[in-house]
């Protein structure tokens, strides 16, 4: 369904979704302990409740940030055509490049000196020297926190708009949808393609290592994400793949193959030794093997899965929709300090680590909705309007 507005209501929602998953990927990192994150709760939880968590947050990983950068990619290529590479460069750099400098400038540092307790510690310097060391020791290129997806769009945008101003006849769009999108085998072989390759960057940079905030063991599905998404937008086939019974199926098997095979990788696996070249994160070896593999296919069906669930079930336009969608961008800058901000709160809460993931989760969608409705109505904050994300 497209809205009167020319925006396309499904995706909207779908988009809204995937952040309000990324908010719970971070509150689940928050007690589980697995993963990076800016604060992590005491005690760490026993090794049954990490595994409910680990499935849950490799479910997540395989699949909801890819699908980011795939919707991205299909607007980019939209915007692309109607503003042309120089206009469309320069309105990336001020929707993403301005939002990604005022986290790395201002929120990071607020979260590393003042909300993580660091005025706490004994003989600390002032802040003023803080922030100068943490910027003239480039400790700030790196202090993107969540904020990395939006440098690596801008950096995918750049390069797509590289690429139309040397092939102009590239960006010739056939929205009338004569290429049809690839059939199951053509999707099951890229699924292959892609684990192989995310391997293959593993042995070098495995999971858990980063450059400059870029966790390169995941680019490989973020980038063919992202190109497959331009290809949907010029090809004109996004529609039919997400109406199609293939897209529903894959979804089904991601659902209910996808754990059963996870557990089962997990459990021929055991418990990896805490060093050496046997881990699953990374390195010459069949347990790294199997997770790029099953992360890739997995992550292809639950993806598939979500664009067919929300072509189907969310195409609602309606002014709540059109709301959340419009302030889900200020949601995705803004959840890291609000994160951070109630889990303290939260600490006296005699309740489980699953109730207090899941509560911080919806206190903290809650809570950062409103503070991105303050900033949507902000004047200088109105040019970098959230309605515009969806049309990145």
């Amino acid at each position: 369904m497209t809205a009167p507005t020319g925006r396309i209501a499904w995706l909207d929602n779908l988009r809204t979704a995937i952040i309000v998953l990324v908010v719970n990927m971070h509150a689940c990192v928050t007690y589980s302990h697995v993963g990076s994150w800016y604060i992590k709760e005491d005690p760490e939880p026993a090794l049954g409740v990490r595994l409910a968590f680990i499935a849950w947050q490799l479910g997540l990983q395989s699949f909801f940030m890819g699908l980011l950068f795939f919707v991205a990619g299909f607007f980019s290529h939209r915007s692309l055509g109607r503003r042309g590479p120089a206009h469309f460069l320069r309105e990336r750099a001020f929707r993403l490049g301005l939002p990604a400098l005022l986290y790395m400038l201002l929120i990071h540092p607020i979260m590393a000196f003042v909300l993580l307790g660091h005025s706490r510690v004994p003989d600390r310097p002032p802040l003023a020297v803080l922030y100068s060391a943490y910027i003239t020791s480039g400790d700030v290129l790196r202090g993107s926190g969540p904020l990395w997806f939006v440098l690596a769009l801008l950096l995918f945008s750049a390069v797509l708009a590289g690429w139309r101003s040397l092939c102009p006849g590239s960006s010739q769009a056939m929205d009338t949808g004569s290429a049809a999108a690839a059939g199951p085998w053509g999707l099951l072989s890229f699924g292959i393609v892609l684990g192989l390759v995310t391997f293959g960057v593993r042995l070098f940079q495995p999971i858990g290592t980063s450059v400059l905030n870029f966790q390169l063991c995941y680019f490989p599905q973020y980038v063919a994400a992202f190109v497959v998404g331009v290809a949907a937008g010029r090809n004109g086939w996004l529609e039919a793949l997400a109406n199609s019974r293939r897209a529903r199926v894959a979804g089904w098997l991601g659902v209910i193959a996808g754990p059963a095979l996870l557990v089962l990788l997990l459990a021929l696996g055991g418990p990896p030794p805490e060093s050496g070249p046997y881990r699953y994160e990374g390195g010459a070896n069949w347990r790294a093997f199997g997770l790029a593999l099953w992360e890739q296919l997995a992550g292809l069906g639950l993806g598939l899965g979500m664009l067919a669930l929300f072509r189907r079930r969310w195409t609602q336009a309606g002014r709540v929709a059109r709301w959340l969608s419009d302030r889900s961008f200020g949601v995705y800058v803004l959840h890291a300090p609000v994160l951070v901000a109630l889990t303290p709160l939260l600490r006296p809460l005699d309740a489980g680590p699953f109730a207090k993931a899941l509560l911080l989760t919806l206190l903290g969608v809650g809570a950062t909705l409103a503070a991105a409705e303050i900033a949507h109505r902000l004047p200088g904050l109105r040019g970098v309007r959230t309605r515009q994300w969806g049309r990145i």
